[in-house]
């Protein structure tokens, strides 16, 4: 895929506005994330197909060790403060 940038074309569809994205450009999901940076560009993230299976890919990548000290830091929580009512 190249990094180039090329024209496209905005256009209504129904209520909604939309962009047509170059072949190039192609996307491999049916889902997108847009946000708008604050110096007004927006930004396309394809969104994975199952969610939590991306989730599930994520924490693959920790290992047991890491798992465990996260599990040992819930069970050493402290006690909660007990405080006067508003």
């Amino acid at each position: 895929m190249s990094t180039s940038t090329l024209p496209s074309r905005v256009f209504m569809n129904g209520n909604s506005q939309a962009v047509r994205i170059p072949q190039e450009f192609r996307l491999d999901a049916s889902r997108v994330e847009i946000h708008r940076q604050p110096n007004g560009d927006l930004v396309i993230h394809p969104l994975p197909e199952d969610r939590g299976e991306a989730l599930l890919q994520a924490l693959a990548g920790f290992d047991e060790d890491f798992v465990e000290a996260l599990e040992e830091g819930q069970r050493e929580q402290p006690p909660v403060q007990e405080r006067e009512e508003l």
